[in-house]
């Protein structure tokens, strides 16, 4: 089921949709709790229900700046330091690939990867020796990888790619453990 979109916009993320709804709710937690306790509405609402929906609202309230960082965790702002080393065994620089048909061509990606663990677990728990790898193709993320071996579909023309070791939390390390190589694609 798909909720129609509040004041966050469609293809917003879900924590923003959440707290859109805790706000609503929290104002009209609200405004039946104060109209109810001035005596100027909501006659047949108890005055134990309207302390009820202060304290709704109150919670609302606290739950708009609560659950935003517990569902889109952003990644730490202390970046750790990695020992590891990251290699392209293949491509070489300067290799060239033959597009089938003048479309895409795979390119076969393998690295070497020392200090280092690739892990399956997103965390934000970050240690130094453990992360995924990260595959751009001129500055574009292609492939995020629990793997040492990856394949690109690369167009025809002259492509850099490179390949960052990155924490448990998809984040760089400080500094940025990386590698990279310029290769060409014909059609």
């Amino acid at each position: 089921m798909t909720l129609p979109p509040i004041a966050d916009g469609a293809g917003a993320p879900l924590y923003q949709g959440v707290t859109s709804l805790l706000a609503i709710a929290a104002f009209a937690f609200g405004w039946i709790a104060f109209r109810r306790l001035r005596g100027r509405g909501f006659a047949r609402v108890s005055r134990g229900f309207a302390i009820g929906f202060a304290a709704l609202a109150v919670l609302c309230v606290v739950l708009i700046f609560v659950l935003p960082p517990i569902l889109n965790p952003s990644p730490a702002n202390v970046r750790p330091r990695s020992t590891a080393r990251i290699a392209i065994v293949e491509p070489s620089s300067g290799q060239t690939f033959h597009a089938a048909g003048g479309n895409y061509a795979r390119v076969p990606v393998r690295l070497r990867l020392v200090g280092g663990t690739i892990v399956p677990f997103t965390s934000t728990h970050l240690t130094r020796d453990q992360g995924h790898v990260h595959l751009y193709v001129d500055g574009r993320l292609v492939s995020m990888s629990y793997s040492l071996d990856a394949g690109v579909f690369v167009p025809p023309g002259t492509h850099k790619l490179l390949a960052e070791y990155v924490a448990v939390d998809h984040g760089p390390f400080d500094p940025p453990v990386e590698a990279s190589v310029v290769f060409r694609v014909t059609g």
